[in-house]
């Protein structure tokens, strides 16, 4: 049986970003969905400075409504672990699993800033040089495809900068449903996400996987994905 993933994108991106999953996700039976958050990609021309954490929660939120989405398999990918992390807490019934993909797993009352504190001045020293309220794109990674670069550059934008700010408010008590964390091996030096790849490596609730692939697979290893992510739907739940 085909299963329906829902992608909650990352930072500076859009839908547009998982392009290259589309023909294999249907090839092998699945549906796709990769809606774009408010203020980004073909939304870009809604952005406004209030847009936060909470916009893009219920932009997803929307999304499993008026597509009357069930069992769904939620994919949360770098700042989308923050969204998907509300969208599931909100959306219980709907969906079956989690995966992470070089992701932000958040706690209760935490923001993407409490859990990258490193990176907390940088960014809001570029949003105050810029228009005051918006973050430049980070640099993509050193191994992508020079043709991806440049597809990448066009399309990313910068990105309001309360959705970093903003703390996560879980109305439902901790999650239960099964996670799944994939970690990207190709890291840089700040190794963000290597916090995350190694409490779940540790911590049984979780199944925990690898990726030869630098931050974002489904640009530069997407076969590779694809395989992991029909492996980890299949996977007993626990």
């Amino acid at each position: 049986m085909g299963k329906t993933f829902l992608v909650c994108h990352g930072a500076w991106s859009a839908g547009w970003a998982w392009k290259k999953m589309h023909p294999l996700m249907a090839a092998a039976g699945h549906r796709l969905v990769t809606p774009t958050y408010t203020g980004l990609g073909e939304r870009a021309h809604l952005a406004n400075p209030s847009i936060d954490l909470e916009t893009h929660i219920q932009d997803i939120l929307n999304v499993i409504q008026y597509e009357d989405l069930r069992d769904i398999v939620l994919v949360g990918h770098s700042y989308g672990g923050m969204v998907a992390t509300g969208v599931a807490d909100r959306a219980r019934d709907r969906i079956t699993r989690l995966i992470y993909i070089d992701a932000f797993v958040p706690e209760h009352g935490q923001s993407l800033f409490d859990l990258n504190e490193t990176d907390r001045r940088r960014m809001t020293d570029l949003a105050k040089s810029g228009d005051g309220w918006r973050v430049p794109p980070h640099p993509t990674a050193a191994d992508t495809p020079q043709a991806d670069v440049a597809w990448l550059t066009e399309r990313r934008v910068p990105m309001p900068i309360k959705c970093f700010e903003t703390k996560l408010k879980m109305r439902g008590g901790a999650l239960t449903l099964p996670r799944s964390y994939i970690y990207a091996t190709r890291i840089t030096p700040a190794d963000t996400f290597g916090p995350f790849a190694v409490r779940a490596k540790s911590d049984p609730v979780w199944h925990y996987h690898e990726i030869d692939a630098s931050h974002s697979p489904n640009v530069t290893a997407p076969e590779a994905l694809m395989s992991l992510l029909q492996q980890i739907a299949a996977e007993p739940q626990r």
